[in-house]
């Protein structure tokens, strides 16, 4: 299959693949889910066989990075067999995962060991209190020992994810900035996503764009624009006297659509062309199908013809760009525990 398939109708070239391997987390942040939140019942996601397959498909199309994310995807059952059995496929260039990193202490050197390359952890506060208020969970030094355990193995890169809402967490600009350029690490800095109805706080009065926290750290820190790049969305500064850097991703304040290079799968199977938009294609139907399954997926020979072009059809549907708006109630009421990251 030609790699020159994985283009969408505004001529992006779609290379990289983020999948959710479960809708499941062992946390309940606050800008995330509610604390009741209903699951998906375990028949409506894909098998671990369903996700390697599908992950080895958009291989063969000319994906050369994916990132497996949830929910929490280390909370999945066999996880790391799925991680292995994609790490190796050939033509892929990097695996990556996104965690909470409530798991790490006991799962960092067998993600390593099975392919995982790169590891962004999520990580909003530096306070036990606050962090039990933010995630409703009381794992914080957990979290904290992982981090440290990660930190001491030889990833490519470890990069820490904060999600910071005005009131609730931005007095921890400084603390988190030190904290990861101390482990080596970089940070992102995250402007809130408004998917999926919440009531712990009004999305708009705890807004904060991403110049705002750049100009606060720059009167710490010296930042300077990087030339450097990846295939996510954030723009990073290169920090004065440290080796790794300061990022942003800024889905409001930059809109970063005419770059993106990404699709993402859900957990129950579907292909979602745009983290803002509904546009989606669903894959499970396809692998499900009777037809499929006794010529591709119970198949040792790699045979996905109409996977593959179920996934032509759907990059057809990826829009131009979203559309956020804070004053609006949200329009995609999925949370983003059900997207991936």
């Amino acid at each position: 299959m030609a790699t020159s398939t994985l283009i969408d109708p505004f001529g992006r070239k779609i290379d990289y693949l983020r999948i959710s391997v479960t809708d499941r987390c062992d946390f309940r942040c606050t800008y995330c889910m509610d604390e009741d939140v209903t699951f998906l019942a375990r028949d409506h996601i894909l098998s671990l066989e369903e996700i390697v397959h599908v992950a080895k498909t958009f291989i063969s199309m000319g994906t050369k990075r994916i990132r497996i994310t949830g929910g929490e995807p280390l909370v999945r059952k066999n996880i790391l067999w799925a991680i292995e059995q994609i790490a190796n496929t050939t033509g892929l260039e990097e695996l990556t995962i996104t965690t909470n990193g409530s798991q790490l202490y006991k799962m960092a050197q067998r993600l390593l060991d099975a392919g995982v390359s790169r590891i962004n952890i999520s990580l909003d506060t530096l306070k036990a209190d606050r962090f039990h208020k933010l995630t409703r969970r009381d794992k914080f030094q957990q979290v904290i020992d992982g981090i440290d355990i990660a930190s001491k193995l030889p990833f490519k890169r470890l990069k820490i994810n904060s999600v910071m809402l005005k009131n609730h967490n931005d007095d921890e600009l400084f603390d988190l900035a030190q904290f990861a350029l101390d482990r080596k690490m970089d940070i992102s800095f995250i402007e809130e996503m408004p998917l999926g109805i919440i009531t712990d706080h009004n999305r708009a009065t705890t807004y904060l764009s991403s110049d705002d926290v750049i100009e606060t750290l720059g009167s710490r820190y010296e930042l300077t624009p990087s030339l450097t790049t990846t295939s996510g969305p954030t723009r990073y500064y290169q920090v004065a006297g440290y080796e790794h850097k300061i990022g942003v991703i800024s889905p409001h304040s930059h809109n970063f659509c005419d770059t993106c290079n990404r699709v993402r799968l859900t957990a129950e199977g579907r292909l979602l062309l745009c983290l803002g938009n509904e546009h989606s294609k669903d894959l499970k139907n396809v692998l499900r199908s009777s037809s499929y399954c006794s010529t591709a997926l119970n198949s040792k020979e790699h045979n996905a013809t109409a996977l593959e072009n179920a996934i032509i059809e759907a990059l057809a549907l990826k829009p131009h760009k979203h559309h956020f708006n804070l004053d609006e109630a949200p329009q995609i009421l999925r949370f983003m525990s059900a997207t991936g990251g």
